[in-house]
């Protein structure tokens, strides 16, 4: 079963906390070595590592179905694209965990990659989002969610996985000063009982997003967490798939690119940075890097 070759982080449950991490590739460095390193030394259970198409291009390894995440602009509504060489997701029972595991996973990779961006994430409320709504309702379950989530085949990919990481910010402020039954609609369901509304608004989240109405069904393995610091709060949004088209598909439509309709989230939630990232299988209990090009021992 290709479960088996996938990294654990990525059908595993939500950790208490996590830190998402992404880096760039210094200037004029050679990125070999410290890939080594990060092969050798990343111990898979820490979280997940995805490899982004610049640094994939510059190894000259190739992996179908990887692109660079692209910009959109739709009614109201901006998605901005910041793609970066490698992202890494870590995850822990508390914050002292994971600042040992970004310690290693610097170290494994100076000075090749330089540190562009983290922020550190939280289970909030049992799994919910910081406005109270339950996050990935819908996800896929057992073999379904591996199904979605999961390369099934090809020498180097099978068990390998593409994700999407958004950066999204909230304005609880201007979302809380909404009646509760606006909020509702805004989202699409009761925040109270979690029950879709069937009469929401052509713009509710729930009406934009849902995965069983394109075709082909955009089915993806929902991770998202929340973050916050004192000025600022949001979701880190982070999707699974086997291919990166239902997220693209989504996303389109949430932009209101299909039918000229925003997705009512964009009335107080902005996303601020978007990437796309290959997460490959592992193979004898560490990353396999078999699809970057030719790795030196």
């Amino acid at each position: 079963m290709v479960a088996k070759l996938s990294q654990p982080g990525i059908l595993a449950p939500l950790p208490p906390c996590g830190r998402s991490l992404t880096f760039r590739l210094a200037l004029e460095a050679e990125p070999r070595p410290a890939l080594v390193r990060l092969r050798d030394g990343f111990d898979v259970n820490w979280g997940v590592a995805g490899f982004g198409e610049p640094l994939v291009r510059a190894l000259g390894g190739t992996v179908p179905g990887l692109r660079t995440f692209l910009s959109l602009s739709g009614p109201a509504c901006a998605v901005p694209a910041k793609q970066a060489s490698l992202w890494i997701f870590l995850r822990g029972e508390d914050r002292g965990a994971l600042f040992d595991a970004s310690e290693r996973v610097g170290a494994l990779l100076d000075p090749a990659f330089v540190l562009d961006d983290a922020v550190d994430t939280f289970l909030y409320d049992r799994g919910r989002d910081l406005t109270g709504y339950e996050d990935g309702t819908e996800n896929p379950k057992g073999d379904d969610a591996a199904e979605a989530a999961l390369v099934q085949e090809g020498a180097g990919l099978a068990g390998s996985s593409f994700v999407a990481v958004q950066r999204w910010v909230h304005d609880l402020a201007h979302f809380r000063r909404h009646t509760p039954a606006e909020c509702d609609a805004t989202i699409g369901r009761r925040r109270d009982d979690n029950e879709e509304i069937d009469d929401a608004p052509a713009s509710a989240h729930v009406k934009r997003s849902a995965q069983e109405s394109f075709d082909p069904p955009a089915f993806m393995l929902r991770r998202s967490m929340p973050w916050a610091t004192a000025h600022e709060q949001g979701l880190e949004f982070i999707a699974y798939g086997k291919s990166l088209d239902p997220f693209e598909h989504v996303l389109r439509r949430m932009a209101g690119l299909d039918d000229g309709i925003a997705d009512a989230l964009f009335t107080f939630s902005r996303p601020v940075t978007g990437g796309h990232y290959w997460c490959p299988p592992i193979a004898a209990g560490r990353l396999d890097l078999s699809r970057l090009g030719e790795i030196v021992d």
